[in-house]
Formats: structure tokens, C-alpha cells, sequence
């Protein structure tokens, strides 16, 4: 019965995986028949080596500030996890995410790697790693919410946006505070970590876009990277790579903007993401977590 339930838990990772890779074929394919190549090389062509390694390196602090957030969390169900250790964790769990979809998740090994150092329930590591998850997208929402004002002329789309972000939060307080008691002390400080994460990502774009000589007024495309942002976190493709360039080829439709260039800014972002999980593939190798006598050896299926 065990043999036959494990059998059927590694085809149905089979399935998963092998339908993420058919839809991110499918969107690639389709934001390839919609651009030109040309016009797309000729935005990478005179690219400024020097604002995309400022990218790199914002986007590293903003993965650093979300360690840091993830931890609040963990020390409300007293995992006392040191900071360095901590960061090593989260790098691991960026590359697992990112290269092995069909694997075990990030997020998964973290919950059976900390439920099993520190005795607590995996009810409460997971209530950790989820709700860490969520008051990204709350901060997320916000700044989205923030730049509607800026870039949307459609009030009813504003109002929509701004006022939705809103009760998200207060909703989000209130289910914290009925449900999830033990971290509703962390409630205000992971979700200002949470919009400060996403302010960095907002600047890392803004970088690329100087990097690609676009004026830093075309907020047009931060309010497109801010959609792709939110659904990319869908499980659907393997990494978000292939639905965030559909995301940026449509919302160049209706901005009329250059969807070239749009789709070069997404390419970028996701090659910065790319090259920054690949750096977690060393704690494959060498554990993140040390502590005598315990065994924590990375769990890849």
C-alpha cells in the first residue's frame, strides 16, 4: 500500500512538472510569434553592462531583506535560527524552487528540515513559510496599489486596486490575529520587510530600464512588471518563466509601448533571478545548517 501511494505521489510530480514545461513552451512560443527578434537585439545591443550589475546587486538585497522577513516568522514558533544560517537556508530554497520544480519545493524542504532540528510542530513551520509567503503579496499589492495612481487613467481601476489592497491587509490582520496567534506580534514588521523587498525589485527594474536607456518616467512598465510579478507566483510555468513575458507582451499592447523592449526587461529579470537562485546549488552540497550530531542532508526526489 506504502509502495503503491510513493508510486503515485512520483507520477503525479511527473505530471506537474511535465505540464509546467508544455505551458512555458507554449507561452514562449507565443510571445516569439508576436515579436521581432531584430528590434529586440537592437535594445540589447548598446545595454549598460554596469546598470544591469546594479540590478544584480539590489536584487540580492531584496532576496537578503526577504530572509531576514522569513525569519521574523520563524523565531514567533521559536526556531532560533542565526542570521547567516538563515540566508544559506533561503538560497537553498530559491534554487530548489527554481531548477528542481518537479523536485521538492523550497518552500517544503525548509518545513521538513526545521520541523525535524527544532521538534515543532510542521503545522507551525508551515504556518511560517506560508504566511511569510503572503505578506510579500500584501506588499506586493500596496506598491501595485501606489502605482495605479501613477500610471492607470481608468478610476475605477485605481479605486479597485487601491481599495482591494487594503481590506487584503485587514483581512490579513484579523485572519492572523483569529487563527494564527503566534505570529501576529511579526503582523506590521513583515509587512513593511514586505514592501521594502518589493520597492528594491521596483528599483532593480528601474535600473534595467537604464540599462536599456528607457526614461525612469515610463512607469508604464514597473506598473507591467508589478502584474507579471504577482502572476508569476501561479504555479504554472517553472520559475514564472514564459507567463511573465506573456504578461509584459500584453500589457505593452495596452500601453502601446514597444513590446520588444518590454519583453527584453523581462528576460533580464528573470536571467538576474536565474543567476541568483544558481548560487544556492553550492549548499547542495554543503549543508546550510550545522549542528553536531544532526544530519540535514538536502532532500532531492
Amino acid at each position: 500500500m506504502g509502495k503503491s501511494k510513493n508510486t503515485q505521489s512520483k507520477t503525479n510530480k511527473v505530471l506537474k512538472l511535465l505540464l509546467k514545461v508544455i505551458i512555458t513552451v507554449v507561452c514562449l512560443w507565443y510571445v516569439s510569434g508576436k515579436i521581432d527578434f531584430a528590434k529586440a537585439g537592437d535594445a540589447l545591443k548598446n545595454t549598460s553592462w554596469f546598470y544591469l550589475f546594479a540590478a544584480l546587486f539590489l536584487f540580492i538585497f531584496s532576496k537578503i531583506i526577504s530572509a531576514k522577513r522569513l525569519n521574523i516568522y520563524f523565531k514567533n514558533i521559536n526556531i532560533h535560527l542565526p542570521e547567516w544560517e538563515n540566508i544559506k537556508l533561503y538560497w537553498l530554497g530559491m534554487f530548489y524552487n527554481l531548477f528542481l520544480p518537479g523536485s521538492i519545493s523550497g518552500d517544503a524542504y525548509k518545513v521538513i528540515i526545521l520541523t525535524k532540528k527544532y521538534n515543532v510542530p510542521y503545522q507551525k513551520t508551515t504556518a511560517a513559510v506560508l504566511l511569510d509567503r503572503f505578506s510579500g503579496l500584501l506588499g506586493l499589492g500596496l506598491v501595485l496599489a501606489a502605482y495605479s495612481i501613477i500610471t492607470l487613467d481608468n478610476n475605477l481601476y485605481i479605486t479597485f486596486l487601491v481599495i482591494g489592497s487594503l481590506l487584503a491587509v485587514q483581512a490579513s490582520y484579523f485572519i492572523i490575529k483569529r487563527y494564527f496567534k503566534d505570529f501576529i506580534s511579526s503582523f506590521a514588521p513583515t509587512l513593511l520587510l514586505g514592501i521594502i523587498v518589493q520597492a528594491s525589485q521596483v528599483v532593480c527594474v528601474y535600473l534595467i530600464m537604464a540599462a536599456l536607456k528607457i526614461p525612469a518616467h515610463s512607469t508604464e512598465y514597473i506598473f507591467i512588471f508589478l502584474i507579471s510579478s504577482i502572476v508569476s507566483v501561479l504555479p504554472l510555468t517553472i520559475g514564472g518563466l514564459g507567463i511573465r513575458e506573456v504578461v509584459f507582451l500584453e500589457g505593452s499592447k495596452y500601453f502601446g509601448l514597444s513590446q520588444e523592449t518590454s519583453v527584453v526587461i523581462s528576460i533580464l529579470f528573470y536571467l538576474i533571478t536565474l543567476f541568483t537562485s544558481a548560487c544556492g546549488m553550492y549548499y547542495v552540497f554543503k549543508s546550510p545548517l550545522k549542528e553536531k550530531g544532526f544530519s540535514d542532508e538536502p532532500l532531492i526526489s
